[in-house]
């Protein structure tokens, strides 16, 4: 075909934007008009691709399964803004703070955690940044693998379910998000596993850079200490428990968990006392926002991939 390299292309264009720093959305949406317009006045793209673009994007917003997506954003920023995660860090901090590197270790399982509640990156490389990143500095850790744990274990909300990521990913691909939400558990395990290795021999080769906490710090006293993780640690591993296991035993569909745990979050703040009506209003415009720009991307990915057939891109020469 004579130009059949206008598909690669397409790549290629959506790539270099992304690189200069522009949305995902904007950039999949604004290539994909470019090289429709271009496929057009070359003859090789049929416009009456264009008339399927509308109906995709309502089946986009009529989707039941992509309501789970702001319910997981809420619960996420929900434990970010109301103090629970920072309470969590601090309390699995004081437990491993007797070892080397045990900051970085309850960095690592924490983010595993909130990966468990928010599935998304930003929530939680945000949150774990303006938590523990000033705590680590304090103790005298090194900038490089403190602020290298938090984007690492930022990541793990990608992969431990519930993720946004896999709900969209499951919709695209036409499976229940339940089955991908079960086969991702052991990967991100293993993800955590290998983060936390790393953590323990860094500390081990160089002691110097993930020094253990002060006894004055660690040694708050048994009966405190196990209050603390009590208040602190067993609430929001409930409300995990409670959202993925009704998901993997199939009493409630990924949506309807995504409620229960949203509600969960909630009532967990009020316990703490941490519920405001500004802390609402800043989940709610964090969960917002998150949401549209999650939904934007749909919108653009579907355009991209409408406009990338028409062109034959997914036909190999």
């Amino acid at each position: 075909m004579e130009y059949e390299w206008l598909g690669p292309l397409m790549f290629v264009g959506a790539l270099i934007l992304l690189s200069f720093g522009y949305p995902v959305a904007f950039s999949l949406g604004g290539v994909s008009i470019i090289f429709g317009i271009i496929g057009v006045a070359l003859g090789v793209f049929d416009p009456i691709f264009l008339t399927a673009l509308p109906q995709r994007i309502f089946g986009i917003m009529n989707n039941y399964t992509l309501l789970a997506i702001p319910y997981f954003i809420f619960l996420g920023s929900m434990l970010e803004k109301t103090g629970i995660a920072e309470r969590l860090l601090l309390t699995i901090g004081v437990l491993f703070g007797r070892i080397r590197g045990g900051l970085a270790l309850a960095v690592v399982i924490v983010g595993s955690l909130l990966a468990a509640t928010t599935g998304v990156v930003a929530a939680t490389v945000v949150a774990m940044g303006l938590i523990s990143l000033p705590i680590m500095l304090r103790y005298g850790y090194n900038k490089e693998l403190a602020t290298g744990v938090i984007v690492a274990s930022g990541t793990l909300g990608q992969l431990i379910p519930p993720s946004v990521v896999l709900v969209v990913l499951a919709d695209q691909l036409g499976i229940p998000v339940g089955n991908l939400f079960i086969g991702s558990i052991i990967p991100g395990l293993l993800m955590t596993g290998v983060f936390a290795l790393h953590v323990i021999i860094v500390a081990f080769l160089r002691p110097d850079v993930a020094p253990a906490l002060p006894p004055e710090d660690r040694n708050i006293g048994k009966k405190a200490l196990l209050k603390q993780v009590l208040q602190a640690m067993l609430p929001p591993l409930l409300l995990i428990l409670l959202v993925l296991g009704s998901i993997f035993f199939g009493f409630a569909t990924p949506t309807e968990a995504g409620a229960v745990g949203a509600l969960g979050t909630i009532i967990l703040a009020k316990f703490n006392n941490q519920l405001s009506w500004l802390s609402l209003k800043q989940v709610c415009d964090a969960t917002l926002r998150i949401t549209t720009m999650v939904i934007f991307i749909l919108f653009g990915s579907t355009a991209f991939s409408l406009v990338f057939r028409g062109l034959n891109g997914d036909h190999h020469s």
